[in-house]
């Protein structure tokens, strides 16, 4: 298990420029991730996901976040996201920890 007050900061540092993560909050360059661990892919309202992200299938479990944050377009190709990923371990762990909180 990862520690989410550095998750919290690794979220600041290098997902927040383009992501939200309160609820109820509004889209940025990429969707809202507020209840992300365990939603389906390419379901959050008012965003417009590219067809590999909405075709995907994919639920967002912890496991499944760990391997596409290492390299999104490794995981997912057609993604929009341009993100080159996460590629130490520890750090994915510390930033799912905290995206695990973002929730009711």
């Amino acid at each position: 298990m990862g520690d989410v007050a550095k998750g919290e900061k690794l979220f600041k540092g290098r997902a927040a420029q383009c992501h939200t993560a309160t609820q109820g909050g509004g889209n940025g360059v990429g969707p809202n991730l507020f209840g992300i661990v365990g939603r389906q892919s390419g379901t959050v309202e008012g965003f417009s996901y590219s067809k590999a992200n909405l075709e995907s299938g994919v639920t967002w479990t912890p496991e499944v976040l760990n391997v596409y944050l290492e390299n999104p377009k490794k995981f997912m190709p057609g993604t929009k996201m341009s993100f080159a990923g996460i590629k130490k371990e520890k750090e994915r762990a510390d930033l799912i920890a905290f995206l695990a909180t973002l929730s009711e």
